[in-house]
């Protein structure tokens, strides 16, 4: 029915879908998911939200416009950032 021939280029074959899969669930899956929420956290940023930024900047956010934001870090300092820069929200329950 089958040759050796046969047998072993299904096996290879096997072996190979094998792989993609693993590389697609340990690799691929996570790292879409992760840019995902990481989309959904920027578009839901509000005015008056702490966050923080890629640099390590804390503030708090003043405006928003279509690709940047306000973020005031002191009292009489703001800077105006892009959207893509925001590490993330800042935690709520944090020692001040």
């Amino acid at each position: 029915m089958f040759t050796v021939a046969t047998s072993s280029s299904l096996t290879m074959v096997g072996y190979i879908v094998f792989l993609i899969l693993i590389f697609y669930f340990l690799m691929i899956r996570p790292q879409q998911k992760s840019k995902k929420n990481r989309k959904e956290m920027i578009n839901s940023l509000n005015v008056g939200d702490e966050i923080y930024t890629a640099g390590g900047i804390l503030g708090s956010i003043t405006r928003i416009k279509s690709n940047t934001i306000w973020l005031k870090i002191s009292d009489k300092c703001e800077i105006e950032l892009l959207k893509s820069s925001v590490g993330g929200l800042k935690a709520s329950n944090s020692d001040e």
